[in-house]
Order: structure tokens, then sequence, then C-alpha cells
């Protein structure tokens, strides 16, 4: 029964004005009847919340800090009041929201996230920390938030993102505060400010004892020999920890070795996973993986493969999981060990050691409540000393005791640029506590924006959030001058005015410039790409292509795909100078200046800063221009061929989310008067070519703006405890991105074969008879009569493919554009409409190539 139809049974609604008693009671009776006592740690919180008091949740992993946060939400709604959950991701805030919808009903509970908005006027909200912090910039005390629930506290001190936990704490003074973590440290500052915050009294329950307590252990055998013993002794499920994404993988097809699933759990694994459509690269290993009880998760990941990951495992049936430290945000799965690979990993700029926040948060996931009465984590000793170790017990058993011997064993170093650890290093992370959070607040100019809008003057309120901040007075003196400098730029670019003659507290400035309702920190160059596709020509045959070229410069961009496409450029240019007879330091020198593909980037840079003088406060963002959805449609690849092509199996999950926020950039910036026929083909083909790759990341967040499909959604996460996939529409029933599909097949051979790459073509027809050497005799006729063959706009124009669309089958004819423009010679085919479905892409057979007729 939902929470809110208990209390209404039992007389308690927002209408009667419920006592904090009567809060408790029903609160604590609606878990008795669903079998759950709460811990002392739990009842003391939640008692603290329906009084009044802002809460400091500092308790184990494990403890049950998401029943208080229910609490929370149900103490404000019992009030009439609203209140908000806010997570570090958008993967854990959806993932609330379904847990929510299941205890307040769809209706009482929204999501907003930047890429969407589900019932965002629910009296319960989800949503990402930066959400809040831009709402509360906006309108203050004004702001309807009554009850602010920050999960991941310890976010507050990310160097990038940590000004959004901060804010709150600052502005929000009519808000009571719910702040929980497993790692916050000391938090004498945090409960000293809630207090002077609005007076509220403020509870620090922490050092509440572990339901499932854990067992430390550092272990001298190599990481097989260790998973052997963990399996023996029944310490399974074991999540191995690494910190590349390359190690997991390698790890996990390591251990196949070791058989980790009896026969039963693979023919359950093997039934559980029979109708899900794996793709070719990293899907196929995935597949072999799991079906050996071996499963691998990390943020490289398609999401749908990390949901299978996370359903098996809470279904029992993985023995083992590799992956990456993004466990420490949440991965939701039983797991009994936890064994950490290194005490030391590369930040993005440096190697170093872990901290205690780090070890403990990802120690905190071993022994979970409901599943184990004890967890375990094991640290690897590193590789020189386990082979070391190894070494000297050999001396030992062949000398004995004898020192003159032992010292003569030969040593292996550690690797270059290890940064030393080992056994102390482990002890003293383990009794270590967390170390303080550290304040990371930052002005910029999209703050000052959300400030602008205040109804009170907002420069005194700006420098009391400056001053207000957790930063030390020289860094606040530093602040101030830079939001002073803001301001004067935004008084110089006529954004903002002065008031002639402000009221007494009142504004002091006004905007001068319209910000969309929706301006934050997750799309703020959406106004230039609108003025930027109104200098294209929509007459130019490439328009399409360049609308997209606007669009992908003001997208993040993702680091790993650009890493390959610069990879790939430097790799064919040094072949081609190689070939031209370039020497070498000829080719070291050009090579400097070969990046990744970034069309339009001169037109695009110029434009910018021209816009900018108008829009000062884009100085914090920088354009990125790029060719990811471009390049893929320019090549006429799908998303496996792409990902082959640039090597990109690791980062497919990367890929595939830059391909989701440009397609929902393309349909929610390009406005209706600027689509063209051809770029509403392109868009279309893209958003089909995502949800045929990973339909959650689309489908998903559409079908939740109905509400009827938001009830199913929950209960099917009701039943599986994860959330639902909705099931992949058939990619033949979008006729217009699917027509552009079977282009781009046809057309991915033109290009193949204007290059003269026939063994390519070879790969790909092969099995139709069509091998390197029969399209090989068809170049050679082509070109002893044509010099050329066209690729560009013109050749890949709908004018040059026939299609004759019979039901289920059409057949095709793609037409060469030829110097000559005889237009006289083609390649034939056949599409299989079933067969496309199954595949989730066009299935093209060549049937013929050669003159036409």
């Amino acid at each position: 029964m939902l929470l809110t139809e208990y209390a209404a049974d039992h007389g308690v609604t927002p209408a009667d004005t419920p006592t904090p008693e009567q809060v408790y009671d029903t609160f604590t009776g609606w878990c008795s009847g669903r079998g759950i006592e709460l811990y002392p740690a739990q009842d003391e919180a939640v008692l603290e919340l329906v009084s009044g008091s802002h809460v400091i949740l500092a308790t184990p992993t494990g403890s049950g800090k998401s029943l208080v946060a229910v609490a929370a939400h149900f103490d404000a709604l019992m009030r009439g009041r609203r209140s908000y959950y806010t997570a570090p991701i958008k993967a854990l805030v959806s993932e609330k929201f379904f847990d929510l919808c299941a205890v307040f009903g769809p209706r009482n509970v929204g999501m907003v996230t930047g890429d969407t908005a589900v019932n965002p006027d629910a009296p319960i909200v989800c949503c990402t920390a930066e959400i809040l912090a831009n709402l509360v910039l906006r309108t203050g005390r004004h702001a309807d938030v009554d009850t602010v629930i920050m999960d991941e506290f310890h976010f507050y001190a990310d160097p990038q993102r940590g000004w959004a936990w901060q804010v709150p704490l600052l502005e929000a003074q009519q808000s009571r505060f719910l702040l929980m973590s497993a790692t916050l440290g000391d938090v004498t500052r945090f409960a000293d400010g809630l207090t002077a915050l609005n007076g509220k009294p403020t509870a620090v329950i922490a050092n509440a004892e572990r339901p499932v307590p854990l067992s430390f252990e550092y272990a001298l055998t190599p990481v097989h020999e260790t998973v052997e013993e963990l399996l023996s002794t029944h310490r399974a499920p074991v999540y191995i920890v690494h910190f590349s994404q390359a190690d997991a993988v390698e790890r996990a097809q390591a251990l196949i070795s070791l058989n980790p699933a009896d026969r039963a759990a693979r023919d359950a694994i093997a039934e559980a996973i029979a109708g899900f459509r794996f793709a070719a690269g990293f899907g196929r290993t995935l597949s072999r993986l799991l079906r050996h009880g071996v499963g691998v998760h990390h943020a490289g990941m398609l999401p749908k493969y990390r949901r299978l990951v996370e359903q098996l495992a809470q279904a029992g049936l993985l023995t083992v999981i590799c992956g990456t430290d993004t466990l420490g945000v949440g991965i939701n799965v039983p797991i009994r060990t936890v064994l950490i690979t290194a005490l030391s990993k590369y930040d993005g700029t440096r190697t170093r050691l872990l901290t205690a926040r780090e070890f403990h948060q990802i120690a905190g996931r071993a022994g979970r409540a409901g599943y184990d009465t004890a967890g375990t984590v094991l640290v690897q000793a590193p590789e020189h000393v386990i082979e070391n170790e190894k070494a000297l017990q050999k001396a030992r058993d062949k000398f004995g005791d004898d020192a003159k011997k032992l010292r003569q064993v030969t040593k292996k170093k550690p690797p270059t640029g290890f940064v030393s650890w080992g056994e102390p290093t482990f002890r003293r992370l383990v009794e270590a506590p967390p170390e303080p959070l550290v304040s990371s607040f930052t002005v910029s100019h999209a703050m000052a924006l959300n400030l602008l809008e205040r109804d009170e003057d907002q420069v005194a309120a700006m420098r009391r959030l400056i001053e207000g901040s957790h930063e030390s007075r020289p860094r606040q003196l530093v602040l101030l001058r830079r939001a002073l400098g803001i301001l004067r730029e935004l008084l110089a670019g006529d954004v903002v005015e002065r008031v002639p003659d402000p009221v007494p507290g009142g504004r002091v400035l006004a905007l001068q410039v319209d910000l969309q309702p929706d301006f934050a920190l997750n799309q703020p160059l959406s106004g230039f790409a609108l003025a930027a596709l109104s200098v294209l020509d929509p007459d130019e045959p490439a328009y399409a292509l360049d609308a997209v070229s606007v669009i992908e410069a003001t997208l993040e961009p993702p680091r790993q795909v650009i890493a390959a496409q610069a990879n790939r450029a430097r790799t064919e240019a040094v072949a081609a100078m190689k070939a031209d007879g370039v020497d070498y330091e000829a080719r070291m020198a050009r090579l400097e200046s070969i990046a990744h593909p970034q069309p339009l980037a001169e037109l695009l840079e110029d434009a910018f800063e021209t816009y900018r003088r108008g829009a000062p406060w884009l100085a914090d963002f920088a354009l990125s221009p790029k060719s990811v959805v471009r390049d893929m449609y320019e090549r006429a690849m799908g998303f496996t061929e792409f990902v082959a092509f640039y090597g990109l199996a690791r980062s497919e999950g990367v890929l595939l989310r830059y391909l989701a926020d440009a397609f929902r950039a393309l349909r929610q910036t390009i406005p209706t008067d600027a689509r063209r026929e051809d770029l509403g083909d392109l868009v279309a083909w893209l958003g089909e070519l995502v949800r045929q790759v990973d339909s959650s990341l689309l489908d998903e967040w559409e079908q939740l703006l109905d509400p009827e499909h938001v009830a199913d959604a929950v209960r099917e996460h009701e039943r599986t405890g994860v959330e639902p996939v909705p099931p992949v529409a058939p990619v033949t029933a979008n006729t217009r991105a699917f027509r552009v599909m079977v282009r781009n097949a046809l057309f991915r051979r033109v290009e193949l074969f204007a290059a003269e790459r026939e063994e390519d073509l070879g790969a790909l027809d092969g099995e139709a008879g069509w091998d390197a050497d029969r399209w090989g005799a068809v170049m050679d006729a082509y070109f002893a009569e044509h010099e050329d063959l066209g690729t560009g706009p013109q050749a890949r124009g709908p004018q040059l493919l026939i299609i004759d669309d019979a039901p289920g089958r059409w057949t095709v004819r793609q037409i060469f554009d030829d110097p000559a423009g005889h237009r006289d010679w083609g390649i034939g085919a056949v599409v299989d409409l079933a067969a496309s479905d199954e595949a989730g892409a066009a299935v093209v057979t060549v049937t013929d190539v050669g003159r036409l007729g």
C-alpha cells in the first residue's frame, strides 16, 4: 500500500494538520506493516525530522538512509509543503524517482534533470543538485522549498560541482535540510551553519553501528588465486574494483577460466538473456562473459548493458563483477565482497593515493543489509610485491632461514611511475575517518544572471552569498573581485542596467535580455546555436550537415571519441606522407597540426566572439567545434561500424550518450522554419539510431511524460528493483528514419567503391557472393570508363536512390554520380524488413553492381 493511502486510511492527511506525533506514528506504522523495523539511528533521525530539526545523517552504507529520506518527504507532504531530493548524477535521480513513485504514487512525485521535466509541479521533486541550486539562486527565500534532502553530500567537496551543494545551505533560509552520506568526516561546521541559517536545531546522527559488519584483509596472492579463495569460502558475489575500464574488462576475461558459475546458474543466465540484443564488438564480449557468471560494470558501457548486469546481479546469478570505482556512487546490487586491486588512481591530472573518503566509499558497498550477515573488503598487494613475496617464499622452501641466501633473492622493482603504497597504507585507510569536506565555492556569469532575477538588491545578495560561503577570507575577497568584474561586463554589454530609483531593499539592477525559462548550466550555448543557424544558407547542398555542425559545437565533447578521431587522422596522415616520400622530421612537424575533424570551426569561432559581446555571461563557456554525428553520417556508418572504425568498444556508452544529447539538441533547438527536409531526415535517422542501440536513453524519458507509462514503469521497477527498459519499436516502423538507414548502407558502398577499397567491400558483401575479387573486377570496368566517382552531397541525394518499398522486402538501386553525368552505373540490392527489425538496422544484400540495364 502507498504511504499516502495508508496515512489517509488512518485519518492523517494534510487537510487534518497532523501533529508531529501523528506523522511519526503513521510512518512507523506503515513501516511495521511492510515488515520493517527501524534501526536506532533511523528512528532518531525520523523523530528529529518530524520535530522540525535539520538532520545530518552520517551513517554507514546499508544503514537505511533512504528510508529516512522517505520520512522527510512524508513529513513535508503531510504539512502541505514541497520537498526536494537531490543527487549528483542523473541515474541516481531517476532511480530515486521510481522508488518514491512506488511509495507516494506517480502523481505526487516529479523529476527534473536538465534533460527532461516529468511532473515538475509535484509536491516531491527529484533533481540534480544544480537544478535546485539555480532555483534557489533565482528565488532565494521565496523559493517553494520546504525540505531539502541532499544525498551523497560528500560531493560538496567536488572541485567542479561543489558550489551546487553549498548554495542551498547559504540561501534557502526557509528550508529544513537532511544531509546524507556515509563518508562526511567532521560535520561541526555544517551543523553550526544550518542552525545559524534559520534558527532550527540541527541533529547530527553519526557513528551508528553498521547493520552488516565488515572485515578487512590484505591479500598477498595474485588476483586469480584470491578470487578462487573467495569462491571456495562462499564469499561471493565479489565486486573487483579497478581504476581503468580496460583493466576491468581484461580481468573479467581472465576470470572465465575459473568457471565461477555452476551449471544451474549458467542455464538461468542463458534463459534470462535469451531475448536480449547484444551488438557486435563489446556486446558479444559481454554476452560471453555473462554466460560464465562474470559481469562488467563501468561508465563507458551502454546503459542497457549496465542495467542487464545489475538485473542479473540482483537475481543472484553473477558470481563476479569487474568494474571501476563508479561503484561508489550507487550500483544497487547485493555484493558480499569488495576486492580492491590498487590503492592509487589516476585522477585526470596525476596518479595519487586514494583518500580515506574514496576508500570507505568503495569499501562500504560490501555486505548488503537483507542479503548478508557480514561483508569482506580485500585489498590486493601491488603485483611486484606479490611476485617478490613468492620468490622469497620459494627461497625459504629451498634454503630455510639462511639470511645470506635470502638476501640474494632478486627483487622485482615497481613499475615506472608507481606511487608507493603497501600494507601500512591499507591499515591507515581502514582506520582513518573520512577527511573533512573542503569548500569549492565559485562565482560564474550564470550564477550572477540567476541572482539578477531576484526581487531584491541583487548586489547585496551576491555579497551576502560570497561572504557567507565556506571559503577563507582571502578566497572570498578573490570571489568578490570576480563578481564585481562580471557585473561590470554585464553593464558594459547592456545586458543589465541600473534601476533609476530603486526601492530600499529592492532591485538595483534590471535584466535587458530575456533568458529562456530553463536557462541553466546544462545548455548554456543553445541561444548562440539558434543565432548561428541564421547565417547558414538553406539552399546550399551541405546545409543539413552544417546545421548539425552548429549544434555539435555547443555540446560537451566526448573526450574518448575526439581522441580516437585525432589518432585515426594522424595514422592516416602518416601513411599518406610515407607514401609521398615525406621524411621523418617533416612528418612529425606536420602531425602537430592534425586534430579531430572540426567543420566550420573558423566561421563558428568568429561568430561566437561577436555573439559573446552581447552575452558576456558566456565568458565561462567555450565553443567546441567537432564532428561526431556529421562524421558518422558522412561516412554512412551505423553505430556498430563507427565504434569498430575508431576502436571505441570500451567507450561506446560515452558515444551513445553524446549522440542522444545531440539528437535532443537538434530536435529542441532548431526551429521549424529552419528544418529543411534533408535535415529532418537526418534528425529522424539519428533518433532511430540511438533508439535501436539503447532505447532507454530516449523512449524512457519521452514515455514518462505520459502518466499511464509512469504507472506502468513504477510497477515494473517494484517487480525487478531496477529501472524499466521500454520495449524497442521495430526499426522499420519509423519509415523516414529507416529510408535514411537504407540510403546510408548503400552509400557506404559507394564511398568504398570510390576509394577503390575492394577488400572492405568484400568484407561487407562476401556472404552474398560479392567478394573482393568480384568488386575489384567491377571497379576496373567502371574506372576504365570514368576517371572519378562523386561522393558529395549531390551524390548521396535521394534522387539517386530508387526504392521499391514492397511489403516485407524492398528492392533498391543506388545510382553512381559519374563525372560525365551519364548516371548509367549503380548498385542493386534488396532489404529484408523482418531481418532489419531483428537487427535494429537496415539488412541490405547486394544483388548486382555495374552498368544499369
